[in-house]
């Protein structure tokens, strides 16, 4: 599927699925896509919107505003507090007997990067917004999706949560196309 994407396109949605677990979202959404762009600060989208005032920061804080997160260790212990398990005194038992902090783990990433962990499903959304980044890039006349068509594909999909998140900043997503079609030749 990723095939026609360039390196930019191909990263942003690996830290769009990165997000969505920092997140603890079961799900890549277009707000996922969004983080994963504005993520990468160098590349065109993220440049462009941060001309707009949108940066990594201002969308992730959006995001948290529109889906709260709920850290999976508050949803693990309230299931097993429900079956009689107090998960904080076993944390307390196992930190008295390997050390403080025993039980914390940094992520881990597998020999390509990428985070461990199970696969997380992309929205009908999200991938809608993946097949319009294609046809934006073919109509432009170019070969490979960059950073900058996933963003146009954004925009033209227009339903999703990353639209809200950049119209909620104020920025007019015809202007935004604008400018991306213009730097993208």
């Amino acid at each position: 599927m990723f095939e026609r994407f360039h390196q930019d396109a191909r990263q942003a949605v690996v830290l769009a699925q990165e997000n969505a677990r920092r997140l603890h979202h079961g799900h890549i959404g277009t707000e996922h896509l969004l983080l994963g762009l504005l993520d990468q600060r160098a590349t065109l989208s993220a440049r462009v919107l941060g001309r707009h005032g949108l940066d990594y920061e201002g969308a992730y804080q959006a995001v948290t505003r529109l889906i709260p997160q709920r850290p999976t260790e508050t949803l693990d212990a309230e299931a097993l507090e429900s079956i009689g398990i107090d998960l904080s005194a076993i944390r307390e038992k196992v930190e008295a007997a390997f050390g403080p902090g025993s039980l914390d783990r940094a992520p881990v990433t597998t020999r390509r990067g990428r985070l461990s962990g199970r696969h997380i499903p992309l929205t009908s959304r999200a991938k809608k917004t993946l097949e319009l980044s294609l046809r934006e890039t073919l109509a432009l006349g170019q070969k490979s999706i960059q950073d900058g068509h996933l963003l146009l594909g954004l925009l033209r999909e227009g339903g999703g949560l990353a639209s809200r998140v950049i119209a909620d900043a104020g920025i007019d997503a015809g202007t935004l196309r604008q400018e991306i079609v213009l730097e993208l030749h």
